[in-house]
């Protein structure tokens, strides 16, 4: 089984990029917020549990995203692998999805990091804002704080993964097909 955890800031191209895994692996994603999203319009136990505390203005606690994405897994027993887009975002989140992947015999095949300076994330979020609808990326000071806040409180995911063995950077400026051809080398590496 194939399991991805797709990494970087925002803007770094990791939908453009999760899309065409998808397709070539036939990964199922596992987007946190798609998740939340979902159970709480099925109107599920973690979903009203997640919505009554979002109501609060509080985060949802891991505990709950992880029973969010234990019963994606259990749908899917038959999945060719899956990809991780936004989860995990700290060490702890990590040691609970390993855990998780291990009680259903599977673990994390590799974590591919696409590494992008901030001013071309930047420049690029300010891009995707004249379309995108999105506040968030309409405003610099506000794409500022979210590129700083990822990179002050992702980095050690990104070193939990590099102890494993199971960290690739990939240069996420260029040509997409170009970038697409690294990430698919480094998983092909991975899985050997």
């Amino acid at each position: 089984m194939l399991n991805l955890v797709l990494f970087g800031p925002p803007g770094a191209g990791k939908g453009t990029q999760s899309e065409k895994l998808i397709l070539k692996y036939n990964l199922v994603h596992l987007s946190t917020g798609d998740l939340l999203r979902s159970q709480i319009a099925a109107g599920t136990e973690l979903g009203l549990r997640a919505k009554q505390l979002m109501d609060q203005g509080l985060l949802v606690p891991d505990e709950v995203v992880i029973g969010m994405i234990e019963n994606k897994l259990q749908e899917n027993q038959s999945a060719a692998g899956f990809i991780f887009d936004g989860f995990p975002r700290t060490v702890p989140q990590a040691e609970a999805l390993d855990q998780l992947l291990a009680q259903h015999n599977t673990q994390i095949t590799t974590m591919v990091a696409l590494v992008v300076d901030d001013e071309e994330l930047t420049r690029r979020l300010l891009l995707r804002g004249q379309t995108s609808g999105r506040p968030d990326d309409q405003n610099e000071e506000l794409i500022r704080r979210r590129v700083k806040e990822y990179n002050d409180k992702t980095a050690p995911v990104a070193g939990y993964y590099n102890q494993q063995g199971k960290f690739a950077a990939i240069d996420g400026i260029g040509n997409i097909e170009t970038i697409f051809d690294h990430i698919c080398a480094e998983i092909q590496q991975a899985s050997n």
